[in-house]
């Protein structure tokens, strides 16, 4: 076994929306190897968007080994592995088998207007931006873990007993590179946690009048990270290798082009698009604007 100093490549993976895919740099930050796999894209009723978290773990698999042999190393020679995933898109599991509840309700999905209107009948739409910095909608976590303990057979139960748990796809992949049922570390950072409606941007904390509102058990909610450390050691595939870095796919866009001082910006094209502010280390809130004529915005 090659030691830790002296492993001359990271490892990248990307989970994203359409796809995973890993990419291997060595120490000059030249890629050297790179897969992509996508995934299928479940749309079960107009409005309702899901992923299969099986097969993402699968897809996970198949684009490390890819990338690996692309590059001619193996998995002993890589010093550490990142993530950056999807956000908000929200997978909740058997904590003893690994099995999840349902599929993944993804990001897109709007099958909870329901919830969230319920959420603002008192308050408005505005009633969490305070503690979370966000507006009531169908796009974060909480409210999609809120309908699956609501819908999917026994799942409040199961939560309420410590059976099951929740993460983001970042937190899911985690898990089971790190060992699953047996340890795997229940882990995200705090930019995936800052998209659930269930984070206190103050604190850093998951939030117990957050919980409490969308009835979700604190057991099931991962640890809260940095974006930058060494959560656990893979086993499996990448054995022996650390998983040391954890972002949310449009905040590791803008630090990965160098927005590193405050008022930095970065717009990114993909599945959708997104802008995103470097605010500095105190959090800003967003104002409300609304001109006659115009549809209501935040900006």
């Amino acid at each position: 076994m090659i030691p830790l100093s002296r492993r001359a490549y990271v490892a990248a993976l990307d989970l994203g929306t359409p796809s995973s895919r890993c990419i291997i740099f060595d120490r000059t930050g030249s890629p050297i190897g790179v897969a992509q796999r996508e995934h299928r894209q479940i749309r079960p009723q107009p409005g309702w968007v899901e992923h299969d978290p099986i097969e993402i773990l699968a897809r996970v698999y198949e684009v490390v080994a890819s990338a690996l042999a692309v590059a001619g190393i193996s998995s002993h020679e890589l010093a550490a592995v990142g993530i950056t995933n999807q956000r908000e898109t929200t997978i909740v599991w058997d904590r003893a088998t690994g099995r999840p509840v349902c599929n993944a309700i993804v990001w897109q999905d709007t099958r909870t207007a329901g919830i969230c209107r319920e959420l603002a009948r008192e308050g408005g739409q505005d009633r969490l931006r305070a503690k979370t910095g966000l507006p009531l909608a169908t796009y974060f976590s909480g409210p999609k873990l809120q309908w699956i303990l609501e819908n999917v057979p026994r799942a409040r139960a199961r939560a309420e007993a410590g059976e099951i748990l929740f993460g983001t796809v970042d937190t899911w992949c985690i898990w089971n590179l790190t060992g699953g049922p047996q340890g795997g570390m229940h882990v995200t950072d705090v930019t995936n946690a800052s998209r659930t409606l269930l984070f206190d941007l103050e604190t850093l904390q998951w939030d117990e009048e957050l919980l409490g509102l969308m009835r979700v058990p604190r057991a099931m909610l991962p640890d809260v990270r940095s974006s930058s450390e060494i959560y656990g050691i893979a086993v499996g595939t990448l054995a022996g290798v650390p998983i040391a870095g954890d972002l949310g796919d449009q905040q590791a866009a803008l630090f990965g082009h160098a927005g590193f001082r405050e008022g930095d910006v970065k717009n990114t094209y993909g599945t959708g698009c997104f802008a995103l502010l470097n605010t500095g280390t105190t959090p800003v809130r967003s104002l409300l604007w609304h001109r006659p004529g115009r549809r209501q915005g935040f900006g």
